[in-house]
């Protein structure tokens, strides 16, 4: 047995001494140690031993798989710092070797147009409130004078969850909620996602941004809103920009008013944008009903005010050339990566 023994641990030693992975090691343990290694067949065999030469025999065996186990342990630790330093090797990096710059993304034209028709409210001292998505028809409708069963209802092609519970189609309840909550004077923007069943083309969308304003003051008039729409234009169009207001119908606005702007393509000369007038329509305004004003809790013979609508992406297309309204919303980064803010 000692022989055998001392033949195990040489070519166990000349083994180790050419073995160059972790497999190749896993191996030779389990050739040595394993449950049918060759020390543990030996280990087995000491049966077969006279009782008085088993313990010698049994020691003899132990040293030898102490003397084993640590050197594979040895040669285990050895090749994983070698395989250490190549992975460290294969992942240097040189600091000093120039990179291509990564593209940084930019801010989407919704985005640009937003924060800029902010900043120019808010220089006239707006204050920026938002409110739900999810809608109750109180505040959607009936605060807004658009009872149940009022015909304006069906322009709106409203998404409703429930009976009274809808997808907000303009940001209209942000004001009747500030309205309920806050005393007079008030002087708000409120933007924000809406949603209408609309077709899907270049000029629709069953979801899409707005900003609304609103103003209640003693005596605030149309002039007032008119000033400050031209104001808007200039600031973000150009010093030659005005409004025109056109009558038209809102049931919270009276009287109501269709707005347009000078044409941003010709600045009023005529073009195939503006189909040769000269203007081009932008928003919704008026002076808020005072049926509205009542319902929310404001003394319509103390106080009165103006509101106004317009659709962020109108303005984005405007502003930027943009001919179809889809491209603000396919998520494709060549077109996104046009724009800047100036």
């Amino acid at each position: 047995m000692q022989e055998q023994l001392r033949r195990i641990q040489e070519e166990a030693a000349a083994q180790l001494a050419a073995i160059t992975d972790k497999s190749g090691l896993d191996a030779l343990k389990l050739k040595l140690l394993g449950k049918k290694g060759d020390l543990t067949l030996l280990r087995r065999s000491m049966g077969q031993l006279p009782a008085e030469e088993r313990p010698k025999a049994g020691q003899m065996i132990n040293e030898v798989v102490v003397a084993i186990t640590a050197q594979i342990e040895e040669m285990d630790a050895k090749l994983k710092k070698i395989e250490q330093e190549k992975k460290l090797a294969r992942e240097a990096i040189d600091v000093t070797e120039p990179r291509a710059h990564t593209p940084i993304g930019g801010v989407h034209p919704i985005a640009l147009v937003q924060d800029q028709m902010l900043k120019v409210f808010t220089s006239m001292g707006f204050d920026v409130v938002e409110g739900p998505e999810v809608e109750l028809d109180l505040y959607n409708f009936e605060l807004m004078n658009i009872p149940k069963n009022h015909p304006a209802r069906d322009a709106q092609d409203t998404f409703y969850i429930d009976e009274n519970i809808v997808l907000r189609t303009h940001t209209s309840p942000v004001q009747a909620r500030t309205m309920l909550t806050r005393k007079p004077p008030i002087r708000i923007v409120c933007p924000g996602r809406v949603y209408r069943a609309d077709e899907v083309d270049a000029t629709h969308s069953p979801v899409f941004h707005q900003m609304e304003g609103l103003v209640i003051d003693k005596d605030v008039t149309m002039a007032d809103l008119k000033g400050t729409l031209d104001a808007f234009a200039r600031t973000l169009f150009g010093d030659d920009m005005t409004t025109r207001f056109r009558p038209s119908f809102f049931p919270f606005t009276e009287p109501s008013a269709e707005v347009d702007l000078t044409c941003v393509n010709c600045h009023g000369k005529g073009c195939r944008v503006c189909k040769g007038t000269g203007w081009i329509e932008v928003l919704g305004a008026g002076m808020v009903n005072p049926k509205v004003l009542e319902m929310c809790g404001i003394d319509s013979k103390e106080y009165s005010g103006f509101a106004f609508g317009v659709g962020l992406e109108r303005i984005a297309m405007l502003r930027y050339g943009i001919t179809d309204m889809r491209a603000l919303f396919e998520g494709d980064v060549r077109f996104l990566s046009q724009f800047r803010d100036d």
